[in-house]
């Protein structure tokens, strides 16, 4: 019986490396060592990823990481769309959620040391290009000119009219992506603001929403950044139940004016939760509230 289990074994092959990562080779190298073996068409498996069920859970593995972030194809983006990734993906190495831990203690050459983190920050230090130099438009919210409910959901079925009245909500926080020059306000349903001032974040009750709207970051002509073009607007809401397959959370994300969503099926959502798996301790919500002096 246990020689036939380890019979079966989806396959994982190596597909051709079509398009990679444009990007130095120190940089390139780094990634080798510690992303590759998940994150791209060359995966390399150790003698003990071999036998079952270890096999299956790297295969698992590799499936999902590459759907959520391929080097070997990722140079099929624009180069702007390739730093954005990579930039996420340090994030994430920076606050030890990358390499998995499961993988590093099993695998203790794909650590990423604090010196090839130096080098991987180096690359992308966010403000080595000037911010576009561009005319601002006012900070305008979305002016779609049509009815939300004409809006197209997400495909994992969360509809935009969840939100309505959204740009009405209160400013929470703010937060900014130097490496791809945009400014963020992170605002919060009457949900999220009553727990707030209750202080019952930890978790977050269901009902809690959060809008995360992007501009891009464009000079002032003095030395100082405003907000420019409308990009996008992101969204977490908060269902335990519902949502219990996605962190108890309902993502969406609608860009441009014309609010397309994002994402080509509904596994756009593992790229959501995946990003914020670092903070799962605070109920996978990176913004903190900015804390209000008073009496």
């Amino acid at each position: 019986m246990e020689a036939a289990i380890q019979l079966v074994r989806p396959k994982i092959g190596n597909p051709p490396v079509t398009a990679e990562l444009a990007a130095p080779e120190p940089v390139k190298a780094i990634l080798r060592k510690s992303c590759y073996n998940c994150h791209s068409n060359e995966t390399r498996l150790s003698w003990f990823d071999e036998p079952v069920p270890a096999y299956w859970l790297v295969a698992y593995d590799v499936r999902r990481a590459r759907r959520k972030l391929n080097f070997s194809e990722i140079g099929k983006l624009p180069a702007a769309a390739q730093r954005g990734m990579l930039f996420e993906a340090v994030n994430l190495i920076r606050l030890g959620a990358m390499p998995l831990p499961q993988y590093r203690a099993a695998h203790p050459g794909s650590a990423v040391s604090a010196e090839d983190l130096a080098v991987l920050e180096k690359y992308l230090a966010p403000f080595d290009d000037a911010a576009p130099a561009a005319v601002a438009e006012p900070k305008q919210v979305v002016q779609t000119g049509i009815s939300i409910r004409q809006i197209n959901a997400e495909p994992n079925g969360l509809p935009y009219y969840t939100f309505p009245n959204w740009e009405s909500w209160k400013p929470i926080s703010t937060t900014d992506r130097g490496d791809n020059h945009t400014l963020r306000v992170i605002l919060g349903n009457d949900v999220a603001v009553k727990a707030i001032a209750e202080k019952k974040i930890m978790p977050w009750p269901d009902g809690a929403a959060f809008a995360k709207v992007a501009w891009q970051a464009v000079s002032d002509g003095s030395g100082g950044l405003q907000a420019g073009k409308f990009i996008q607007v992101e969204f977490m809401v908060k269902d335990a139940a519902k949502y219990k397959e996605t962190a108890g959370w309902g993502w969406g994300r609608w860009r441009g004016m014309d609010l397309k969503p994002y994402g080509k099926d509904a596994h756009f959502t593992d790229e959501c939760v995946g990003c914020h798996l670092p903070v799962k301790g605070n109920d996978y919500v990176y913004t903190m509230p900015v804390e209000r002096g008073g009496r």
